[in-house]
């Protein structure tokens, strides 16, 4: 359990790390403006808020609207590309380790109070509800939904996200008066979707990640052919079911190691009093010494 706790205020380290460098335009936050330098021409890896006043990259879900809401919209292939090859490496390892939001849902989940067991049923309905995120608002609605004068919106990140609610529209409108006075019903619903999802943490954990997150269902595709995987020694398993026990997106580890839901936070591996479970780049199926393994 010592090596679990190490793990965990390690991962946590380098989660808030995370947020402090992609959010390190400290005048943005004392201005109230946006940073608009060279660095926003690139995607960082996880959900980060392009509006957010600290931002120093764009957001790579905000980035994909950005090239189909176009007036003559286009194939947003830097960012499709740019997300293959993260997803190919190390699959949904960024929603684990890089984001932010991640950490915010964790930390409230900590809260003591009692918490919610959705019905496997429901659980297995609402785990679709992302790739809807992902397909219709983030893809299909910028792409076909236009205006008279042939442009679309970012749909998902101006009717949706709590993420750009939370770095963006909170301290934007914290620091300008004319913002302020501008917000009003789509200001509104966005805050009660932050409010919603932030209540929902602290009892059901990481709800925007398991039901609404367009970018973890975008990595969750490569999860299963990532060169990164979870895998488990199926000699010494002894299926006590400790890494479903603890795992934050309900996966049971020594089944379905790389479910498309797994995060690859590495606290089963952690926990795992066999040593059954590993994660690292091997491209055999094998530990080792060589015995078998399920992927």
């Amino acid at each position: 359990m010592a090596d679990l706790k190490k793990h965990r205020i390690i991962r946590k380290l380098v989660q808030t790390a995370t947020g402090v460098l992609q959010n390190g335009n400290l005048s943005g936050f004392i201005s109230g403006k946006i940073y608009q330098g060279p660095l926003k021409k690139f995607c960082v890896p996880g959900m980060n808020c392009y509006s957010c006043p600290g931002a120093l990259g764009a957001c790579p879900i905000g980035s994909m609207q950005a090239f189909l809401s176009a007036r003559r919209p286009k194939a947003p292939l830097y960012v499709l590309g740019y997300l293959s090859i993260i997803g190919i490496l190390i699959g949904r390892f960024i929603c684990g380790w890089l984001c932010i939001f991640g950490l915010v849902q964790e930390l409230l989940y900590k809260i003591p109070i009692k918490k919610i067991t959705v019905p496997e049923k429901v659980d297995k309905v609402l785990r679709k509800l992302k790739y809807v995120f992902l397909f219709v608002f983030v893809i299909l609605l910028p792409l076909f939904l236009r205006d008279e004068f042939k442009m679309s919106y970012p749909y998902f990140c101006k009717w949706i996200c709590p993420v750009g609610m939370l770095e963006g529209g909170i301290p934007l409108l914290a620091l300008n008066e004319a913002m302020r006075e501008a917000a009003q019903f789509l200001y509104a619903w966005k805050f009660a979707i932050l409010i919603f999802i932030l209540l929902l943490s602290v009892v059901i954990n990481r709800p925007f990640c398991k039901y609404i997150c367009p970018l973890g269902a975008f990595y969750g595709l490569f999860n299963r052919f990532s060169f990164l995987k979870l895998k488990c020694n199926a000699e010494s398993c002894t299926s006590c079911g400790a890494c479903a026990k603890i795992c934050k997106m309900q996966v049971d580890p020594h089944k379905t190691p790389n479910s498309a839901e797994c995060i690859r936070c590495g606290e089963c591996v952690k926990a795992c009093p066999a040593k059954s479970l590993s994660m690292n780049f091997k491209s055999k199926s094998q530990d080792v010494n060589g015995s078998l393994t399920q992927e």
